[in-house]
């Protein structure tokens, strides 16, 4: 079984109740949450593709028709994600269907191709869910024969799709990370997307540690940092921005003769490393800075107002807490209680760790 041979439902309800507002439109870089998932499904052969939203609105059908989708709307409104699947599932032709959640900017559809795999071997299969530390029913491949078992369920006013699915004969596929089924339901969870999708692009992913002022804390941070990223196998490469000025040779050494002779650039080659001293009329960008850095699977930087999305930032109840929008989550002292970031306590190292790791992309 190949894509060729499913349909595909693109469930995008569009209740965003958590959020406060329609997650679907939510955008980064100029692509929102739900155009993601149409880019990425365009690049699979599937035999029909449908998007299955509570209701019709211009925004939608321009997404519809620029993909090439059609639209099914639920027959009752405030159903959930069951109401869709059930809807879309009811108006395909094909036997399987993947149905996926557009809220979930970093599933790989290819990665569930070995659904399709589990389903061929025994076609008795209703349901095929990926598992992690539970199962994922928005992301799942669904006999076509459940839509009707969802809609009786739905009729009883049961909306949960585990309990229906229990019920039907299915079968799991064990996936190693969460990561790939990450959803995004609030503004904290948004916040920490965006700073994922921002190292999307670059060669080497880059996390900047900020405070509000100096002496926060952020040299030690990111010193705590260190060993447990590279306990987990990450190189990691530093760059810091001082507005104080710094003096790398001691005086005598043949580079300070170098450098106190005029050179406007000195470098210092050895068996073990190298370390280059450029002058520049200007303060260097610490993003150029950071792609010179060889042999590195992240680099942080620590900087107060020259860093790069994703920022943590670090706050002690020193000066004015100001979240910028590139801030992805807060290690502070005490609780803020703001609304919209993940906070978390500036002495919790391991949480930290997880946090760089989500946002390098691993």
């Amino acid at each position: 079984m190949n894509f060729s041979d499913i349909a595909l439902l693109i469930i995008a309800g569009g209740k965003s109740s958590r959020m406060g507002r329609d997650k679907r439109f939510l955008s980064f870089a100029g692509t929102g949450l739900l155009e993601r998932l149409c880019v990425k499904a365009a690049k699979l052969p599937f035999a029909e593709r449908f998007l299955c939203v509570e209701q019709e609105t211009p925004e939608l059908m321009a997404l519809a028709k620029k993909f090439q989708l059609t639209v099914v709307t639920d027959s009752r409104q405030g159903r959930g994600p069951m109401e869709g699947i059930s809807r879309g599932l009811a108006a395909m032709r094909e036997k399987y269907a993947l149905a996926v959640s557009c809220d979930m900017p970093f599933l790989s559809l290819e990665k569930l191709s070995v659904l399709l795999t589990r389903a061929a071997d025994d076609d008795a299969f209703q349901a095929v869910l990926p598992k992690t530390k539970r199962w994922q029913p928005l992301a799942a491949l669904y006999h076509r024969d459940m839509a009707k078992a969802f809609a009786e369920a739905l009729q009883q006013g049961d909306n949960k799709l585990g309990l229906v699915i229990a019920d039907m004969p299915h079968a799991c596929v064990d996936f190693s990370s969460e990561i790939d089924f990450f959803n995004v339901n609030t503004m904290a969870d948004w916040r920490l997307a965006c700073g994922r999708m921002a190292n999307e692009g670059r060669r080497v992913p880059l996390v900047t540690i900020s405070a509000p002022v100096s002496n926060t804390g952020k040299t030690t941070f990111i010193e705590r940092l260190i060993p447990r990223l590279r306990q987990r196998g990450t190189r990691v490469g530093v760059v810091k921005g001082d507005c104080h000025g710094y003096d790398v040779d001691e005086k005598g050494k043949d580079s300070w003769r170098f450098k106190e002779a005029g050179a406007s650039g000195v470098a210092v080659v050895s068996p073990n490393g190298y370390f280059i001293e450029q002058k520049t009329e200007k303060r260097a960008n610490l993003v150029e800075i950071a792609g010179r850095l060889q042999d590195v699977d992240l680099v942080l930087i620590e900087s107060r107002r020259h860093g790069t999305a994703p920022i943590i930032t670090l706050y002690r109840d020193k000066g004015e807490l100001l979240l910028s929008d590139d801030t992805a989550v807060l290690f502070s002292k005490r609780k803020q209680f703001i609304e919209g970031v993940y906070e978390c306590s500036i002495d919790d190292m391991e949480t930290a760790a997880r946090i760089i790791l989500f946002l390098m992309g691993s």
